[in-house]
């Protein structure tokens, strides 16, 4: 055995693998499964590393990736354990659970899809947890691991055996019954999983990383009304999709000499250091002493900040609350196309904190798993909403958009001292046979009405949503807006 190998974490983990029925030719596969059994364990769910590594590769990994079989036969079929013909029985079993999930169409599409680490451990624990529950055994080892990739190539079937018999493996056996026992179970989690929330996951990715953003996606997974965000969020969404970011020109090359630095490329070399001798050069070059021509730089124009405020109050339930996530959503993912700056916040009685996008990706599991907490307050709203414009007076004020309430009574005066500082868009959902009375309309850089009978239509939602979408940053060209009112009704 390897002298690395003699830590007990080490082993116990590693050893697992002797009961996986799954093969990895694909060592980085290996290691996205340890994490995915780091974050299990975090998130209260404890199962053995072979179980993990198996289920989670079953779903994620191609058809070249990972090939069905025992990796260590001799432990499968019960050798040197007691009640070994139940081991090789349960072994069996699990086998079979295996192949059916492979072929199941949610392994299918879920390998066509992009899923983040923190995606997988929550399906897992989804898939996993009933199981979990049912063992009373906890490992004989601590269950953070220190492993690294060299460490599975030197795992043979004999290693693995004698990983296996160096700890207490009760909680292993066990686990292995437990699912087993419940393998009908997992494959009805498994064709119930929700494919359509994993694929607007995969389309917009997750800002946010680590166990809030798992917290999040088991409230998303687990939601109800969440399906029907998602259903309406991936009708729309390719409009979308269909706008590309215009290609940025080069400046840097164009732009004259401003100055001598130390800094540069070889074409923009003073010549005359090429009057050194050969070694005081060599000198000046180690030592950064060499001088280049520095150009002039034109700074690079940041894309403007938005804030998309979504009302969560207990108006905007049903029909209304799921068209104006879907389209916030889709806006965000619009704005951030065309190269600006996207920021979420919710509010009923308050104003929530904020979740900027990041990389490209939105915080997509926050916005369909979060609930109001309070009542309804437009004029707090406005008045925390200028409390933030006016910290951030230094800076190039946000543009705001509302997806809000017809009945969202903003004091006047509030919301022309936001206006000064800021442009404003709303998107206003009336209510059935209602129609809009605000006496703060006229300040408004854009609005839209949305009539609630539209809701109820899914093809004139869906025309809806994007006849609002091809406006929304149109009207919000640098330098200026224009006031003006965009109706949609049946």
């Amino acid at each position: 055995m390897p002298q690395r190998l003699e830590d007990p974490t080490l082993r116990g983990v590693l050893g697992s693998l002797a009961l996986s029925q799954v093969y990895c030719h694909s060592t980085t596969s290996v290691l996205r499964a340890l994490q995915w059994h780091k974050s299990l364990n975090r998130l209260g769910v404890s199962l053995p590393f072979f179980v993990v590594h198996d289920l989670g590769l079953v779903l994620t990994a191609t058809a070249e990736q990972i090939s069905i079989r025992a990796r260590c036969q001799a432990i499968q079929s019960g050798q040197g354990i007691n009640n070994g013909q139940q081991v090789g029985t349960a072994s069996s079993v699990y086998r079979q659970l295996l192949s059916e999930a492979r072929a199941s169409e949610t392994a299918r599409r879920s390998q066509q899809l992009v899923l983040s680490d923190d995606l997988v451990a929550v399906l897992l624990a989804q898939l996993l947890g009933e199981v979990a529950q049912t063992t009373t055994s906890r490992p004989a080892y601590d269950p953070q691991q220190g492993i690294t990739s060299s460490m599975f190539d030197q795992l043979s079937e004999e290693g693995l055996a004698t990983l296996f018999h160096s700890v207490s493996r009760q909680f292993e056996l066990e686990s292995l019954a437990a699912l087993a026992q419940h393998s009908l179970l997992v494959l009805t989690l498994i064709d119930a999983l929700d494919l359509d929330t994993l694929h607007l996951l995969g389309m917009l990715g997750m800002a946010d990383g680590g166990a809030l953003a798992q917290v999040e996606l088991l409230a998303t997974l687990d939601a109800p009304e969440a399906n029907d965000i998602v259903n309406f969020s991936l009708e729309i969404l390719p409009s979308v999709l269909e706008s590309k970011p215009q290609p940025a020109a080069g400046t840097s090359v164009g732009q004259g000499y401003a100055g001598i630095g130390t800094r540069g490329s070889l074409d923009n070399l003073v010549l005359t250091e090429l009057a050194w001798d050969d070694l005081e050069l060599m000198r000046r070059v180690v030592e950064k002493e060499v001088l280049y021509y520095a150009r002039e730089q034109q700074p690079e124009e940041e894309g403007r900040e938005h804030w998309l405020l979504i009302d969560a109050s207990a108006s905007m339930r049903g029909d209304r609350s799921t068209f104006a996530r879907a389209i916030a959503l889709a806006t965000g993912k619009k704005l951030l196309l065309e190269g600006e700056r996207v920021s979420f916040r919710f509010f009923d009685s308050r104003l929530y904190e904020p979740h900027a996008a990041r990389n490209g990706m939105l915080p997509t599991a926050y916005i369909l798993s979060f609930h109001g907490e309070r009542g309804r307050n437009p004029a707090r709203v406005f008045g925390e909403i200028l409390t933030l414009l006016q910290m951030s007076e230094r800076r190039a004020a946000p543009v705001i958009h509302l997806f809000t309430h017809a009945a969202f009574y903003a004091p006047r005066a509030l919301v022309s001292r936001v206006r000064q500082l800021s442009q404003i868009a709303a998107v206003f959902i009336l209510p059935s046979g209602g129609s809009l009375d605000l006496n703060y309309i006229d300040l408004l850089s854009t609005h839209w009405l949305v009539d609630h009978a539209a809701l109820g239509h899914s093809q004139q939602r869906a025309e809806t949503a994007r006849g609002i979408l091809t406006e929304v940053h149109g009207d919000f060209e640098r330098g200026g807006s224009r006031s003006r009112t965009e109706v949609f009704s049946s």
